[in-house]
């Protein structure tokens, strides 16, 4: 990898933490942060006991919990935006390095925070819903939900760049990416609930592979099993990365030539 890009790499992987620190202090994490997103775990969890999902609240629990660490990871959306409304894009497309590498690592914080969010949920609210964690089971936990975490991550890059031209829309496409996922992913419903093309879109989503993977991990399924589905979740998130990519190699491309990049909101 060019020394550019590596440069590029590591200070942004520096502002996101700076990013993490600046947007949470450890008391608004844990009391704010944590606690809504830990109350929409046992919410959802809860909501099945009044409906005919009631019979397997491990199901629910597991889905709502790695949920989790996808709802974060699409945050990438929004602060990808926040280049444009601070008025750094042209910069950043100016610079002599392709735009994705800064975008690639500038909101890693959600990476961050949501693996550690999805992680509590699992250990803490888990075992009140039925799970039962062993050295083995927890240390695959730990694997797959930051793999859910990078490939959803990945996945809100591509739409990130989508929608470069039009910041106004970043909370509107994050939002409903993270509803999306969690309708048709099997967080709350089997994927098969869905009509055959909903199913097929399921596919292409890291989060509907990697949430089967820790099923399996916690139903003592087949390692084989596990694995394939863990890297079919691997697979399809490092195909959102290639989209992000040449989507904002294009972005950048449009930029330069008709001086779109601009300060905007």
């Amino acid at each position: 990898m060019p020394s550019k890009a590596l440069t590029v790499l590591r200070h942004g992987s520096a502002i996101a933490v700076a990013d993490l620190a600046a947007v949470y202090t450890w008391k608004t994490w844990l009391f704010g942060w944590l606690v809504r997103m830990l109350s929409q775990v046992v919410f959802f969890t809860l909501v099945g006991r009044l409906t005919d999902a009631g019979h397997n609240e491990q199901f629910l629990v597991i889905g709502n919990a790695l949920m989790v660490c996808a709802i974060e990871a699409t945050m990438v959306v929004a602060s990808s935006a926040w280049e444009r409304s601070l008025g750094t894009m042209p910069l950043l497309v100016a610079a002599p390095t392709h735009l994705a590498w800064t975008f690639i690592v500038r909101s890693l914080q959600w990476v961050i925070s949501g693996t550690v969010s999805s992680l509590v949920a699992l250990f803490t609210l888990g075992p009140a819903f039925g799970l039962r964690w062993t050295l083995n089971s927890a240390a695959a936990a730990v694997l797959l939900v930051l793999l859910t975490a990078l490939g959803t991550y990945c996945f809100g890059l591509a739409l990130a760049a989508l929608v470069a031209d039009q910041p106004a829309l970043r909370n509107i496409v994050s939002n409903v990416a993270y509803l999306g996922m969690m309708a048709l992913c099997g967080v709350q419903v089997p994927v098969h609930y869905w009509p055959q093309p909903l199913q097929l879109l399921a596919q292409f989503l890291p989060l509907t592979h990697e949430l089967e993977a820790l099923r399996g991990v916690l139903q003592g399924a087949p390692v084989l099993r596990i694995l394939g589905r863990a890297v079919l979740g691997v697979i399809t998130g490092v195909g959102w990365l290639a989209v992000a990519v040449v989507v904002f190699g294009w972005a950048a491309r449009r930029g330069r030539r008709t001086g779109a990049i601009e300060f905007g909101t």
